[in-house]
């Protein structure tokens, strides 16, 4: 047995260096820390990144998905299509419009949500659809378009952007998959609008935050609808203190009742240093997914995540094995010997259908078997910039000899 790594192994330390320290202090003695001049620098650096032309920055992933969502007019009776695997956040941002969130069970193939499994749920009252790459796998967003696009023959429109449009929107939750790439080009691009989040446990972090991309056919002014959601973001005043202060100008109006979802400068001053290095922090996470796959090429029953087809290439969020067949209790069980161990886990995610804000709507966990079996074998174990080969490979021992203990 190697012997156990003198260094405590963290599930998701947060990337931050001293360059990062460094431009948090440039702001702080800049006198400017609230939504400024870094918001706006970063808001063009991740166009540059991820090749868009119009990219909005907020307070998290949240708040720029209910933006778009209110945007788009969602409202009561109306419905989007998000899977049975997730963080409440996808649903929720639905529940709060005063929609119905229609979930339905992912592919076993990867754990993501399905094309067909999209078409199958869709009725005149869908108003959008959401996927999930989960873990930072992308969906297969070549085939939901094209679900989408069929949608237009039973779509209802509410309001004249959604007439404008014709069909139901397309809402990628890219929370998870900031780098990944779908057909060769970053999946920023891929839905009418994608949201990822910066949150602290994300490859890419702004402690808290997130951003919006917006990729509407044309016809469609990017720009002026992101100035709305910035104005609907900033409690619908019409004027913010940087516009204030470039300006001249302090006059401004409040056009209706907003909410509260600025990203602050002390936010983006993070992000700004984290980006130039975030390619190359990429490869390493990517590499260690791949040590991890030669670690557990011969375990029996389980299932490793995808890493890269001809489509797809991951943002390697997660390493999540799926233990195939094994029940809640094994899986747990070895949660907490690798806890013994001195490894950190976790569960990516309790369905939503066993969430009581759900199941008093009415969900039923048996009519998602397939969110169900991922359940009870996903493990996620860690992954990220600053672990080390020798806790790796500690890491890869202790799971190999305690899931053969328990498989029996």
């Amino acid at each position: 047995m190697s012997p156990r790594p003198a260094a405590p192994i963290g599930f998701a330390p947060p990337p931050i260096d001293e360059d990062a320290v460094a431009a948090v202090a440039a702001v702080l003695r800049s006198g400017w820390i609230t939504t400024g001049p870094e918001v706006a620098g970063l808001e063009e650096d991740l166009q540059v990144f991820l090749g868009a032309n119009a990219v909005g920055c907020f307070g998290s992933w949240t708040e720029a998905a209910e933006l778009v969502w209110r945007w788009w007019g969602l409202g009561p009776g109306d419905e989007v299509i998000v899977p049975a695997v997730t963080f409440a956040a996808t649903a929720n941002v639905v529940l709060h419009c005063g929609a119905v969130p229609v979930v339905v069970d992912v592919d076993p193939s990867d754990w993501n949500v399905s094309a067909a499994a999209i078409a199958a749920a869709m009725t005149p009252r869908t108003k959008g659809v959401m996927p999930v790459d989960l873990g930072g796998w992308p969906v297969d967003y070549g085939a939901i378009r094209e679900v989408v696009e069929a949608g237009r023959k039973d779509f209802t429109p509410a309001n004249s952007v959604q007439t404008q449009l014709g069909r139901p929107l397309f809402f990628a939750d890219a929370a998870h998959s900031f780098g990944a790439v779908y057909g060769g080009r970053p999946v920023a691009e891929q839905a009418d609008f994608t949201a990822f989040s910066f949150h602290a446990v994300k490859n890419f972090t702004t402690a808290e935050g997130g951003a919006v991309v917006c990729a509407l056919p044309d016809g469609f002014d990017r720009a002026e609808i992101l100035r709305w959601m910035k104005v609907w973001g900033l409690h619908g005043a019409t004027r913010d203190a940087l516009a204030k202060a470039r300006g001249g100008q302090w006059e401004y109006d409040v056009v209706g009742a907003g909410y509260k979802c600025n990203m602050t400068d002390l936010q983006a001053a993070i992000g700004r240093a984290q980006l130039p290095k975030y390619a190359a922090q990429l490869e390493v996470r990517g590499e260690l997914a791949r040590r991890y796959d030669e670690g557990f090429k011969g375990l029996q029953g389980v299932q490793l995540p995808p890493r890269e087809d001809g489509l797809r290439r991951s943002a390697f969020h997660l390493y999540a094995l799926h233990f195939l067949d094994w029940s809640e209790e094994q899986r747990n069980a070895l949660i907490g010997r690798l806890r013994e161990d001195g490894i950190p886990t976790n569960v990516h995610f309790i369905p939503l259908a066993r969430l009581s804000v759900h199941r008093d709507r009415g969900l039923r966990r048996e009519d998602f078997p397939m969110a169900e079996r991922h359940f009870r074998g996903a493990i996620s174990l860690p992954l990220h910039t600053s672990l080390q080969r020798d806790q790796q490979d500690w890491i890869v021992e202790r799971v190999v000899h305690h899931a053969t203990a328990l498989s029996g």
